[in-house]
């Protein structure tokens, strides 16, 4: 059920390092969450035209999702950790990350045929 997606300006980065970002960013949520790594999942899409602070320059979009409560101190906590992997890993400034968290309810998030709630 958790969901981190990550959009970016970049071009892709080779595909081992793709995947190795995306099982990085999959571990790390899944430990923030306190949810199995099973039912989390990640995306990873690059290339998109964006602009942030009304240049061209490198940026990143992310959205993670969960069902349950993230709460002011889990995405605190995840908004540092999240912008330091991408920075690290794609070269994209911190400061020109945002990070759009939301929480659904369990009746708002299908899987297998049903839903969480």
């Amino acid at each position: 059920m958790p969901l981190i997606k990550v959009q970016t300006s970049i071009d892709s980065p080779d595909q081992t390092q793709v995947e190795s970002l995306l099982k990085d960013l999959s571990a790390s949520l899944a430990t923030h969450l306190g949810k199995p790594e099973s039912y989390v999942m990640t995306a990873f899409e690059a290339g998109v035209p964006m602009t942030f602070a009304g240049t061209t320059e490198p940026v990143c979009y992310v959205e993670i999702k969960s069902v349950g409560t993230m709460g002011s101190a889990k995405t605190s906590t995840m908004s540092q950790e999240f912008c330091a992997q991408l920075e690290s890993a794609l070269g994209v400034p911190k400061n020109r990350i945002y990070i759009e968290f939301a929480d659904a309810q369990g009746a708002m998030w299908g899987w297998n045929g049903g839903t969480f709630g």
